[in-house]
């Protein structure tokens, strides 16, 4: 069952509950809200769905009545009873109390495959409502170390959302814009605003719909030299690449790759730091 604002605030203050601020916490109350996010998953009988950071259940419910496997991961020690009885009718669903960062992600999703006799690499969605501190180490762990992943539908800030989908050029472009596009595609698909959750955050949120690539965008480069560049480039981001990528690229292999040392990472598109990538690791 989705669960309204006042079922969710007297949910948790029957058992003692309120968000944690330092989880990040905020619960989606809004069935319409809720529905909508699994009608963009793409998810159906048969699929394998993990939600990460389920709270009380209400995307959970939505997500099991597509019919889809749904693997509800929780780290609130507190919430995981009350997630379990909200699940307990729904024969679809299983939680698992887990800190998403902390997983052993490859090894996971090989049990819970095994368990309803797929292949241990068989593709799974990741759905997630993701607090601002960890959405960009985790969407960027899960699409460099587990291929198992082959889609994601987060909500996250919306400024964090601009970051994932942005383009060269723009002020939200950067190096997780850079590291999304290698693996994968990413679209803005819906925007929520702070009315639908408990808490009311003070910023609007985004849905992402990010779908990986069956082989990486750019093939011919190993992504830990790649990606190492790329920071190296914006961790100076204000200055001209001559001067950020200072004794990592020299004059010579500036102009042996064609690119303007005078221009600023912002301004290089994934093909541009792969052709700079080249030739410093020929």
């Amino acid at each position: 069952m989705t669960l309204s604002r006042p079922q969710a605030a007297a949910l948790l203050e029957r058992h003692g509950l309120s968000p944690r601020r330092t989880l990040g916490q905020n619960f989606v109350v809004d069935p319409n809200t809720v529905r909508r996010i699994a009608r963009l998953a793409g998810v159906a009988a048969g699929d394998v769905v993990i939600e990460i950071g389920a709270g009380l259940g209400s995307l959970t419910a939505a997500l099991a009545e597509t019919g889809a496997r749904v693997v509800a991961v929780e780290v609130d020690r507190g919430i995981v009873p009350v997630l379990r009885d909200q699940m307990a009718d729904f024969a679809n669903v299983e939680v698992h109390e887990a800190d998403a960062m902390q997983l052993d992600w490859s090894n996971f999703i090989a049990s819970i495959n095994a368990a309803h006799g797929r292949d241990a690499h068989a593709p799974v969605t990741v759905v997630a409502n993701l607090p601002y501190n960890i959405a960009t180490p985790l969407v960027a762990d899960l699409l460099d170390g587990v291929p198992e992943v082959h889609a994601m539908l987060v909500m996250v800030q919306a400024e964090v959302g601009e970051r994932f989908c942005a383009k060269p050029g723009t002020e939200a472009y950067g190096a997780v814009s850079v590291k999304v596009a290698y693996w994968a595609h990413a679209d803005i698909v819906g925007s929520v605003p702070p009315t639908v959750f408990l808490p009311r955050p003070k910023v609007d949120s985004a849905l992402v719909r990010i779908t990986r690539h069956a082989q990486p965008a750019v093939d011919d480069v190993l992504p830990d030299r790649l990606f190492t560049l790329v920071r190296a480039g914006f961790a100076k981001r204000r200055k001209m690449l001559r001067s950020a990528l200072a004794g990592v690229v020299s004059a010579e292999q500036f102009a042996t790759s064609g690119i303007d040392p005078t221009l600023r990472a912002e301004q290089l598109s994934l093909d541009d730091w792969a052709k700079l990538c080249r030739t410093v690791h020929p």
